[in-house]
């Protein structure tokens, strides 16, 4: 049988409007579209968790086999009405039992739901690439991490982090600047895994990340002006377009982990083996 799929957005209809204008996408809309390259026959339903829509029911949820969340500029260590939605939506996943797989904010809005916190990122944010991360003792074994080396970068966006996992929480991989780069919660009848990072995004939507970034990238002295960004993110173009440029992956300081797309997805391809094995 087919997997039937369920892609969450926690972006507001405008950010969702003003990405698509940027790479012709919303978040959710290419987390989807990753996974349909992963697996061409699962069906694939989407639903927000931040537009007013009322959270469903766990009986509702439970047709499905495995629920997504994407990535969005939600800030969760933040009370608003979309935070606390989120975090609601998330929380009946866990009582469906639905396994269920989240990138940054998604990341942040299950470990919300399951009782634990995150804040602000101290000094810059981390743009472009998550660089050293390095499994912890409980992620050198754990599933979700399968396939990868001792020490790997990967696509990440963020300007927030978790600060404290819930109980049920493990984190299997950490960063210097960010403790908790995945992690595995377990809460009520279900399981999340979760990375900070993107494996679901190009080397090209970094690039045009980076460049909606721009302001934030100049204020935190992390790019002098927007030539240097706009450089920055034409090099990251010529790498999408040939992964083969030794020299361009070398100057940013990445390796086939990131140019490779089988292995830049390895987390998404390991919870699909996971919920395609229940």
């Amino acid at each position: 049988m087919p997997l039937n799929l369920l892609v969450v957005a926690s972006e507001t209809p405008d950010q969702c409007e003003a990405r698509r204008r940027s790479v012709g996408a919303a978040s959710h809309e290419t987390f989807a579209s990753t996974l349909a390259s992963l697996d061409p026959e699962a069906t694939m339903s989407h639903l927000s968790c931040v537009d007013g829509t009322p959270t469903p029911m766990a009986a509702a949820l439970q047709r499905f086999d495995g629920v997504f969340f994407a990535g969005s500029p939600i800030q969760m260590h933040e009370e608003s009405a979309e935070t606390r939605s989120a975090a609601d939506f998330a929380a009946r996943i866990f009582e469906a039992g639905v396994p269920a797989f989240g990138s940054c904010a998604g990341l942040q809005i299950a470990t919300v739901a399951a009782g634990g916190t995150c804040k602000a990122r101290e000094g810059t944010m981390e743009a472009g690439f998550a660089r050293g991360i390095v499994a912890t003792p409980a992620g050198r074994s754990h599933p979700l991490l399968r396939g990868r080396p001792l020490v790997w970068e990967a696509p990440a966006m963020h300007s927030s982090m978790v600060e404290a996992m819930p109980p049920g929480g493990t984190v299997l991989a950490s960063t210097k600047t960010t403790p908790v780069e995945a992690a595995e919660i377990r809460s009520g009848n279900g399981v999340f895994w979760g990375v900070q990072y993107h494996p679901e995004l190009t080397i090209a939507e970094i690039a045009a990340s980076l460049r909606r970034q721009s302001d934030d990238l100049m204020e935190q002295g992390m790019a002098r002006d927007r030539s240097a960004v706009e450089a920055y993110a034409r090099a990251l173009e010529a790498l999408h377009e040939d992964a083969g440029r030794l020299d361009i992956a070398w100057q940013i300081g990445v390796d086939e982990e990131v140019t490779d797309p089988d292995r830049r997805m390895r987390e998404l391809r390991n919870f699909l083996t996971l919920i395609s094995s229940t």
